[in-house]
């Protein structure tokens, strides 16, 4: 199998061996390290560990200067405790103690900036009570702070496109451009002022454009654009708000604390954004950048920048190049994000055999651009991060990191409803990575019937697959695409309980989506851990309880290896550790 690489600097055991230790081999919990003289830990943890290092479960490890010094038995971590001086838990039999978890992929700063400078709306309401109760509210709050855009999310994403949804947001606020997204994002609603901006229509009314590459202008009756937009569509109208100002770098640090308390609170160490760039300006990366340079940062950002399929390619790449100057110790800026299809519950995701009616979704970029745009950034270290859906859209995607990519830069499959069977031998063999939405291995009954109705052969009852990729060789990360699928759980545990039962505790589903898929409790953790501290190119630093380490690590509130399969996801961080310090406490 194909050797690992990474671009990141390693943790030498050399550095140990300087400071008195001895490292052993780290399986069956025998990674220890024997204490010299002054050598003392700050802090010594007892209980059941889970280390996320080959399933290995051990009793004790010790920390100094943030970063594991020795990792085994009981016994074995006494000599480095000073009385009076070292810190010791003793977490025996009061729940789990395992790695700080990652989130692989999903959408903080969006999700808290949103409230922060505009609306999220009830995806309950109808039209008719939305327009009616929910926009003139986010109108009236818009205008009380001088915006000079209107913006939000959240919207029931099933609204049909011909409803006129520019006409009654003109009835409500003509003279500030309005943009609305839905509860995923992937779709969106604009008054007229917004589409003038952007091109879509002129000030007299004449529609100047009905199409986009990738995306959907709906068009009514009257043969004008009905304000419903979908995928590209709707990311390039929203490009042309006030997005500087809507998105200010004093209002991105706010964002960046509520992240970090939000990301915290739930046991999340490591997390990378699928939209560095959401506001079209580089203002999350200037303020992530100025929060770790203060010594603020307590967990570590990975950051995208996403290219749209309306922009040019290379000009978006120079500024995804460019904004490597915002990495720091824990702001790593090295990934590209792009669109390749949208969703196949929606009919957008590019699918082989085609949809029922004979449809075969949308598709973004051609599988010679992509190869391009994937051969340019590996040249310049950034690594591919791309949304797939559908399984000819995977298939297009691994065609282009199979040929234009290179094998180290650990090119990452975003989502991914299905995966044609010849393809993931293949990315095995190219070190192509997926990050998955565990959580999204769930479906009301309802939706189960509506993708039965739409979805050719078998593919409405399998979709998002697991087992498959650590039966293959495929390394799987978690991520829960926050707040995208609003009210799916967004904490790990949450989200593990429905990757082993295929079940959601808040749902009456009669039986699991595509059993066979389900996963190991075991496999589970590991693709919250260590799977993402190697999608971030952190697995010598991070992702598991190991000598050399950063002591990133939390005191579960319940053993999630044992207890019954649906209580899991009632397990909570008692307590949050990031480089040895608890930044976190229930």
């Amino acid at each position: 199998m194909f050797k690992d690489l990474t671009r990141r600097d390693f943790v030498k055991t050399t550095s140990l061996a300087a400071l008195g230790f001895f490292v052993a081999g780290c399986g069956g919990g025998d990674n220890k390290a024997a204490s010299s003289g002054g050598d003392k830990a700050d802090l010594v943890v007892y209980g059941k560990i889970f280390t996320s290092e080959d399933n290995q479960i051990v009793e004790a490890f010790a920390v100094k200067d943030g970063k594991y010094i020795y990792v085994g038995d009981k016994k074995g971590a006494e000599p480095f405790i000073e009385q009076g001086k070292t810190e010791v838990i003793d977490y025996t039999g009061k729940g789990l103690v395992m790695p700080g978890c990652g989130n692989g992929h999903a959408h903080y700063s969006a999700g808290h900036a949103i409230q922060a400078v505009g609306t999220v709306f009830d995806k309950s309401y109808s039209l008719e009570k939305l327009f009616a109760e929910s926009i003139p509210a986010a109108v009236k709050k818009a205008r009380e702070v001088g915006a000079k855009a209107i913006f939000g999310s959240g919207w029931d994403r099933n609204f049909p496109p011909d409803f006129p949804y520019r006409q009654q947001l003109d009835a409500i606020c003509d003279d500030i451009p309005i943009y609305f997204s839905d509860e995923e994002g992937h779709k969106g609603m604009a008054n007229t002022l917004a589409l003038v901006n952007a091109g879509i229509m002129s000030k007299d009314g004449t529609v100047l454009k009905k199409e986009m590459r990738g995306g959907v202008i709906a068009i009514g009756a009257d043969g004008t654009p009905t304000g419903y937009l979908s995928e590209q569509a709707g990311t390039f109208v929203r490009s042309f708000l006030d997005n500087d100002n809507l998105f200010s770098v004093d209002i991105a640090k706010e964002t960046m604390e509520k992240i970090q308390e939000h990301l915290l609170s739930e046991g999340y160490t490591m997390y990378i954004d699928g939209w560095g760039n959401y506001f079209y300006t580089d203002n999350l990366y200037k303020a992530a950048n100025q929060m770790d340079k203060a010594g603020d940062m307590k967990f570590v950002l990975g950051l995208t920048y996403e290219i749209e399929g309306w922009m040019n390619p290379d000009e978006a790449l120079s500024k995804a190049v460019d904004a490597q100057k915002y990495a720091s110790t824990r702001v790593k800026t090295n990934w590209i994000k792009l669109f390749i299809d949208g969703t196949v519950e929606t009919g957008t995701g590019f699918i082989e055999p085609v949809y029922k009616d004979g449809h075969q979704g949308s598709i973004n970029w051609s599988e010679e651009a992509m190869t391009d745009i994937t051969r340019k950034a590996n040249e310049n270290g950034l690594t591919m991060h791309i949304h797939a859906m559908g399984n000819a859209g995977v298939n297009r995607v691994v065609n282009s990191f199979v040929n234009g990519g290179k094998d180290e830069m650990r090119n990452t499959l975003v989502h991914v409803y299905g995966v044609m069977e010849s393809d993931y031998k293949r990315m095995a063999e190219h070190n192509i990575y997926v990050t998955e939405g565990m959580l999204w291995h769930h479906n009301s009954d309802e939706l189960k019937n509506f993708l039965l109705e739409r979805l050719p052969g078998d593919m409405g009852e399998k979709g998002f697959p697991m087992k498959s990729y650590f039966d293959n060789g495929v390394v799987m990360s978690s991520h829960s695409d926050f707040p995208a699928l609003v009210g799916s759980p967004d904490d790990p545990f949450g989200i593990m309980e429905i990757a082993v039962t295929g079940l959601f505790y808040k749902e009456q589903a009669s039986q699991p989506w595509w059993p066979e898929e389900l996963i190991t409790r075991e496999q589970a953790i590991e693709s919250l851990t260590i799977n993402v501290a190697k999608q971030m190119f952190l697995e010598n630093e991070r992702g598991s309880i190991k000598t050399g380490k950063y002591a990133d690590f939390l005191l579960v509130d319940k053993d999630v290896l044992t207890c019954p399969e649906k209580e899991i996801h009632e397990a909570k961080p008692a307590a949050t550790y990031f480089e040895g310090k608890k930044v976190f406490s229930a």
